[in-house]
């Protein structure tokens, strides 16, 4: 079967009489089609065999890139835009979103912290700080939300949090007193934390920190060991970073026995240890992106009466069912609907698909292709795959509706 084939224009299958409820939630296909893009996309295929089915479009995303956008698109509401600083502390601009009813924000750290952002620059490790996602923070409490999503991949820092917690009104200082100088390479100087001027707001709101990733805050599995590397942080700077993390745990902790709980709790150690001074300043929540993300847009609920799931993402592979976007979207959805995964490429067998709850799953390759030609052509493909998953389940459907 070519995937390449259009489906528009021809008739409808066997099957398309039944009514079925689709719901299209797709993650981003990386650097080829937004989740928003790529639900349409969805969307339009399951239309052109089933024309009179309920179709939702419900982008998702694991709480890593393209998350403000997948929210705003589900919310319907626009993006607000903040006057900041990047990692390096140079002016720049970012954007954040906020809910209908005006109680969460959703941000996306890398707005201001991130790697693209200081590119044009030699990368500094031991300077960048986040100190510009706190002034996202402070814009949105300004505007009275409730509660914080922080989504804090594809950072260029590693201090623990810090910038943060100062843009909020923290005092990190060393022992005469003196502020300490920002980034990651000024933690180990740090003696102690004045929060008379903190901001009252910040521990007020809920926090919820997503992270895609288990890393501990120190050690060979740390921020500094296995993240440092790609901000710029040679083996001198790693261990630095490291050692500027484990201290300041130390400092925040109440007792020894605490400092070690957040030296080597899963996922402390994303984008550079942010969660570190936030859940010790603000009571911050660590939470997988994705279950932070399908509780803001209520995926239980939008999954609860689906025949047909279409998910996706640029690769489905193993990874994809420890708890990144396909295996949130499965095991919200009832167990009678058909789930299928349409993907740039996939990398599991039927039987594992079978084994991991999966229908089916398609690549949206028409034969063989380059990144870049299937980049450019991702949207029109994606239809198609979709097209002719939902042609395949019309054929085979005894159900109607």
């Amino acid at each position: 079967m070519s995937l390449s084939s259009p489906i528009h224009g021809t008739s409808a299958p066997a099957g398309s009489a039944w009514r079925p409820r689709i719901v299209c939630a797709p993650d981003s296909f990386k650097g080829s089609a937004s989740a928003p893009a790529a639900a349409a996309a969805l969307a339009r295929g399951a239309r052109a065999v089933f024309p009179a089915a309920e179709t939702v479009q419900l982008p998702f995303a694991d709480g890593g890139e393209g998350t403000l956008d997948a929210l705003l698109a589900v919310w319907g509401t626009e993006p607000r835009t903040v006057d900041t600083l990047d990692a390096l502390g140079r002016a720049t601009s970012a954007a954040f979103g906020v809910s209908p009813d005006g109680t969460t924000a959703v941000i996306e750290a890398a707005q201001a912290n991130g790697l693209p952002q200081v590119s044009d620059v030699p990368l500094q490790p031991e300077r960048a700080d986040t100190f510009g996602v706190g002034r996202i923070v402070r814009a949105a409490l300004d505007l009275g939300v409730e509660e914080i999503l922080l989504c804090i991949g594809g950072s260029a820092s590693t201090d623990g949090g810090v910038g943060i917690a100062t843009a909020l009104g923290a005092r990190f200082t060393d022992d005469r007193g003196e502020t300490i100088a920002p980034g990651g390479g000024g933690l180990a100087t740090v003696a102690a934390v004045d929060t008379t001027d903190l901001d009252p707001r910040a521990t007020q709101v809920r926090w919820r920190i997503a992270v895609d990733v288990d890393n501990p805050l120190t050690g060979p599995r740390g921020a500094a060991a296995v993240f440092g590397p790609q901000k710029g942080a040679d083996s001198e700077s790693v261990t630095v970073l490291d050692a500027g993390l484990g201290h300041l745990a130390e400092v925040l902790a109440s007792s020894p026995a605490e400092a070690e709980t957040m030296t080597t709790t899963p996922g402390f150690g994303a984008a550079g240890g942010i969660p570190l001074a936030l859940t010790a300043l603000f009571g911050a929540e660590v939470v997988p992106g994705s279950t932070m993300v399908a509780e803001a847009v209520e995926l239980s609920t939008a999954l609860a009466e689906a025949d047909i799931v279409l998910t996706g993402e640029g690769s489905f592979d193993s990874q994809s069912l420890g708890g990144k976007v396909v295996a949130a979207v499965r095991d919200h959805a009832p167990a009678s609907a058909r789930m299928i995964v349409i993907a740039g490429r996939v990398g599991l067998s039927p039987t594992q698909c079978r084994e991991a709850g999966i229908t089916a799953a398609l690549s949206i390759a028409p034969g063989p292709a380059d990144l870049t030609t299937l980049s450019e052509r991702a949207e029109a493909l994606i239809e198609d795959a979709a097209a002719h998953a939902c042609a395949l389940v019309a054929a085979g459907s005894t159900i109607q509706r």
